[in-house]
């Protein structure tokens, strides 16, 4: 018989954050480690690093009063929590997206052949942070993906608006290597190697 999976980080946080809205009541860490194991789940031995974590990301609200710990979280709070992480998701989208026309006009001035090995470099490397940076965006917007469906989907139209924009990017990448080579008679790897282009330079997926 195949042992059951436990549950992951965000689903024994999701199950915590319930505690809280259901009751909305005010507990200490004891009251938790009693509730959490019994009613959602959750592991014992987690149930402090869990609770930390929500701390941490302001999704619930901790305060000292004489030698005790209290923990509380309403659903306004955990709600507006989310909407500053997706806005600033947003935000950091929308600075990719205005980066990658400015590559792709870099790109145009290019292709009337001036010939600057450190530029077209430079443009490649900042196109592999923007693809690094893209799928960083697609790693945090998927950690939020039970929080908000609406927002969340909104974001990832904005990231297939951002795929395109680096589709381009590259097409005007394979148009400046088709220019070179009618004009030079260059290879593809001659030319990969003067523009320090990788071998494995491709659209992406």
């Amino acid at each position: 018989m195949s042992k059951k999976k436990g549950l992951s980080l965000e689903e024994k946080r999701t199950r915590m954050m319930e505690i809280f809205f259901e009751t909305k009541d005010v507990f200490q860490l004891k009251d938790i480690e009693k509730i959490a194991p019994k009613q959602k789940g959750i592991s014992p031995m987690t149930v402090k690093d869990v609770l930390q974590s929500l701390v941490d990301d302001n999704m619930v609200d901790c305060e000292r009063v004489g030698t005790s710990n209290y923990y509380w979280a309403f659903p306004s709070k955990a709600l507006n929590a989310r909407k500053n992480k997706l806005d600033e998701l947003k935000k950091q989208d929308s600075e990719a997206k205005q980066r990658k026309v400015s590559l792709e006009k870099a790109v145009e001035k290019a292709k009337l052949g001036r010939e600057d090995t450190k530029e077209r470099s430079s443009l490649l490397k900042e196109l592999k942070a923007l693809r690094e940076e893209k799928t960083q965006l697609q790693a945090d917007l998927e950690k939020y993906r039970e929080c908000d469906p609406e927002v969340v989907e909104e974001i990832r139209k904005t990231n297939v608006v951002a795929k395109e924009a680096v589709s381009r990017w590259t097409d005007n990448v394979f148009a400046i290597k088709s220019w070179t080579k009618k004009k030079f008679s260059f290879d593809d790897s001659r030319i990969n190697k003067a523009f320090g282009i990788p071998e494995d330079f491709d659209y992406m997926d």
